[in-house]
């Protein structure tokens, strides 16, 4: 109930907000149980050391070439099901052997771990369920990659990691564990360590790890709502609807994902709108406790909800409580370069006084014709404009503009408005390939994106020029830490696909939640 209810006041905020209600929820029913379950993992923790080893030197003897290909997947989702009924077992179980064989490593991690937890079994859900078609996961694993690189990880260190992880699932899968499930497994870790190395290797080259910035604006526009100004302590580049991450001083540790509500500046600042949550460390940190002056850290931007600059479609952007920020941003880039292409916003909170950028919006509109804003309140009867649910209200205006077809689709907010939105939309014979939104807690409500954040359009349909693209980058040199990948996880790849590029490889999604669990991030 204490989850429900943290998800419920969270509902009309954007996706980072629910992701840090639920934390929060989270903290307060599990603690004893983590605390337990941490403490009965460590007492085993040192007998497993042996079994680490002993994983490692499988692993070396197995290179999956006496494995038939196809049979990868399978092998994998079978054998995490012999584990997931207990994996709050196998997770603590993990972090102990991690912490026990390399304590070194326990300053990579958050001091509160339930939520690192949440998204160790996060990921390899994603992982499990794109098995069949794992190019679907290169932008993800891409991601993860250069997210990585502000935690301080090496390439050793995914051996050390894997080998944990390996050893946790067959510690608690018992003697039902094979040894093609063992080969099944390393060609995931090839593939899934192979793709983060590359594309960590490939941001280093022009990118640093991650970026200081200096607060010099904190405007407090609601009791809960803060929009923050940056200053990078160095050229930061993004894409317009783009999200990054972000550190306090309060929290080290701690990263907490935020769109960037701006367009790209001259003098490289960015805007953040920030809600916080009871309980949310870094949102409480930003709205309560940050001054001009303060530094933060922040790692790269990310996501894929970027505007389609090459289409002639008019737009329709659908934005909820903070899920403004990112639409915004390319609301203000299209400023900059459209004529003709009519942009139809709709901005939704709960109340009149939580339309916090209102003001903003509508003096944009002045001198932009081609925008028009429409302002949604949900609960307060008293409202003179708009009022209903976003979804509703968008459907009511469809019926002036030929419901919302020949219109790119750009959707912003909490994961249920998100989803919400989707499926009225798709109630009106929207294609999904029209639909990007942006929902970095997780469209199934289970793993960040940050990532994360947007999503593309699905994989079976070709990618729109102008917009994000799958290409890979430069192949590492032969004797780069990297290059042992790319040739090690070849076989996996020529049969099941995994090269993003290759057209037809992959199965176009035929529902709506199948989409937004392939492809939120």
């Amino acid at each position: 109930m204490v989850r429900q209810a943290a998800a419920e006041n969270a509902a009309d905020t954007d996706g980072t907000d629910l992701a840090e209600a639920i934390e929060a929820a989270a903290a307060t029913e599990a603690s004893a149980d983590t605390a337990a379950s941490t403490a009965t993992a460590a007492t085993t923790a040192a007998a497993e050391a042996t079994r680490v080893s002993q994983v490692s030197r499988a692993s070396q003897a197995s290179d999956g070439t006496d494995l038939d290909p196809a049979r990868v997947p399978a092998l994998i989702r079978d054998s995490f099901a012999l584990v997931t009924d207990g994996f709050d077992r196998v997770v603590s179980h993990f972090y102990a052997l991690v912490f026990t064989e390399y304590p070194a490593l326990r300053d990579m991690f958050p001091p509160m771990m339930d939520a690192q937890r949440d998204r160790l079994f996060q990921a390899l859900v994603r992982i499990v369920g794109q098995a069949e078609h794992p190019d679907g996961l290169a932008d993800y694993l891409r991601d993860l990659g250069r997210e990585h690189r502000k935690f301080g990880v090496r390439p050793e260190h995914y051996d050390m990691v894997w080998r944990c992880l390996i050893s946790a699932l067959k510690h608690h899968a018992g003697s039902t564990w094979t040894a093609e499930m063992d080969a099944a497994w390393l060609a995931a870790y090839q593939l899934i360590a192979g793709t983060m190395m590359e594309a960590a290797e490939e941001h280093a080259r022009h990118a640093p790890a991650w970026w200081s910035a200096r607060v010099v604006g904190h405007e407090r526009r609601t009791p809960d709502i803060a929009v923050l100004t940056l200053q990078p302590d160095a050229p930061y580049k993004f894409r317009p609807g783009q999200y990054l991450s972000l550190e306090t001083q309060r929290w080290p540790r701690v990263w907490r994902h935020y769109s960037i509500a701006n367009a790209p500046r001259a003098d490289n600042t960015l805007t953040l709108h920030v809600r916080t949550v009871p309980a949310g460390w870094v949102s409480t940190a930003l709205v309560n406790h940050t001054n001009v002056g303060d530094t933060v850290r922040l790692g790269p931007a990310s996501g894929t909800m970027v505007c389609n600059t090459t289409s002639m479609r008019d737009v329709l952007c659908i934005a909820g409580g903070t899920g403004l920020a990112p639409v915004k941003a390319m609301v203000e880039d299209m400023a900059k370069w459209n004529t003709t292409r009519q942009v139809r916003l709709f901005y939704g909170a709960r109340h009149d006084d939580e339309l916090y950028d209102l003001a903003d919006l509508e003096r944009l509109a002045y001198r932009r014709r081609w925008l028009s804003v429409v302002p949604t309140v949900s609960h307060d009867p008293r409202y003179p404009g708009e009022r209903g649910m976003l979804p509703d209200v968008v459907t009511r205006y469809g019926e002036f503009f030929d419901h919302w077809a020949g219109h790119d689709v750009y959707v912003s907010g909490s994961v249920p408005m998100v989803r919400a939105t989707i499926a009225r939309l798709q109630e009106l014979n929207i294609p999904l390939a029209s639909i990007r939104f942006d929902a970095y807690g997780g469209m199934d409500g289970l793993w960040q994106p940050g990532a994360g954040q947007g999503a593309p359009v699905p994989p079976s349909a070709p990618a729109a020029p102008g917009t994000a693209t799958n290409e890979r980058p430069d192949p590492p040199a032969p004797d780069s830490p990297s290059a042992w990948s790319a040739a090690s996880h070849g076989a996996w790849r020529r049969d099941s696909g995994w090269r993003a590029e290759v057209a037809g490889q992959v199965r176009a999604p035929q529902t709506i939640d199948e989409w937004l669990l392939s492809q939120a991030s």
